[in-house]
């Protein structure tokens, strides 16, 4: 079956359209990568996001608004990702849609709102969408995230030793073999503010840990921000950047007089690095396989890799999964799984109180013919 899975993180600098064949083979899912394509959102659409995003105050007609604009988007790439990559061939697309707020309080998730309005996909492509993926794994008592945790079991599962999956997005997380899982803390979510706010919004991100790389690392800084009492909460968790925007870093800049942006931006760099290898090695890996366009930060990869001696880290793109498609690739596994009827879930992962069948389905021009359910989820990921 032919899946085009789509997903804009919480970075939101573009959607991701991964296209992939996707087979059941015993107790294997079998997948073989077609490829992926990248459509930016305009320039209009990204202010009008960012500026509505928390701690920013919105309106419920700026939230239609951008509902249906992102919808529109993510229909785009879609077609784009059928036409190039599918020769027109798609049979099923699985989006993840645009994460706007994820409500945790108390040390628990009562909700989740991800924009991108799957009709306007299910217009333009004509394929049935499943979409909407987080809400019901919520329902259920977990976290809603990180989902793409079953797709790093299946895949690394019978790899020897303790190997651990690392996203590096906006946000950070884990999964360890025994099903744990979490978000460490920001990843490139701080590093990115800093970024645009020190150069009037001129710079996105920090390019290949230019700022970084320039920097020193300021201590009290980096003391005062690991005191975040987050980290000391116990996994399952899930955080975003309800928590960690640019007020967040501004109020704890605070008292420090004027910082160089390239000490403030190498402070934030360690931040990362030194929350992602506390936890795994308190999880007790043996590798770390990592993906997401943090990786792509030598700076950040460089501090990683001092902060575990001994324990191996490389890329996804080393194990036949490319990093920059990994997790539009896990929305197209988890949209099979749903339309097949299978869980999408693993409870030790999210804290649910069991497995759920994940997301809605909008109909494609054909209506909706679903498949019979298949009997047991697969038990292992295989690359074509």
């Amino acid at each position: 079956m032919r899946v085009i899975g789509l997903m804009s993180g919480t970075s939101y600098d573009a959607i991701d359209a991964a296209a992939a064949d996707l087979s059941l083979a015993g107790d294997s899912l079998v997948l073989e990568p077609l490829g992926m394509v990248s459509e930016g959102y305009d320039e209009e659409l990204r202010r009008t996001l960012t500026g509505a995003l928390p701690p920013a105050a919105t309106s419920l007609a700026e939230v239609c608004r951008l509902d249906t604009r992102i919808g529109q988007a993510f229909a785009a790439a879609a077609v784009r990702a059928d036409r190039e990559l599918c020769g027109g061939e798609a049979e099923l697309v699985a989006s993840h849609g645009q994460t706007v707020f994820h409500w945790t309080e108390g040390g628990k998730v009562h909700g989740t709102l991800q924009l991108g309005q799957p009709a306007w996909i299910a217009e333009a492509t004509g394929l049935p969408v499943v979409a909407d993926f987080r809400p019901r794994d919520i329902a259920a008592g977990g976290q809603g995230a990180p989902l793409v945790s079953l797709v790093d079991l299946l895949w690394l599962r019978g790899r020897p030793g303790t190997p651990v999956a690392l996203n590096l997005g906006g946000i950070a997380n884990l999964t360890a073999p025994d099903g744990t899982a979490f978000d460490t803390g920001p990843a490139c979510a701080l590093i990115d503010a800093a970024a645009r706010g020190f150069s009037g919004g001129r710079l996105a991100y920090d390019a290949d840990g230019a700022l970084a790389g320039r920097g020193r690392v300021h201590e009290p800084l980096l003391e005062r921000l690991l005191a975040e009492p987050y980290y000391a909460l116990p996994a399952p968790k899930t955080t975003g950047k309800e928590l960690f925007h640019l007020g967040y870093l501004q109020d704890a800049l605070a008292g420090f007089g004027t910082l160089r942006a390239e000490d403030v931006v190498a402070t934030l760099t360690m931040l990362t690095a030194r929350t992602v290898a506390d936890a795994v090695l308190a999880l007790g890996a043996t590798e770390v396989i990592a993906s997401g366009g943090g990786i792509r930060n030598p700076v950040l990869m460089r501090m990683l890799a001092g902060l575990l001696p001994g324990i191996a880290v490389r890329t996804s793109d080393e194990l036949g999964l490319a990093s920059d498609a990994k997790e539009a690739y896990a929305f197209a596994v988890l949209g099979f799984l749903t339309w097949h009827g299978l869980a999408g879930t693993e409870p030790a992962s999210t804290g649910a109180r069991h497995a759920s069948v994940l997301g809605s389905i909008t109909p494609g021009r054909g209506g909706l013919r679903l498949p019979a359910p298949g009997s047991r989820r697969p038990a292992r990921l295989v690359m074509a």
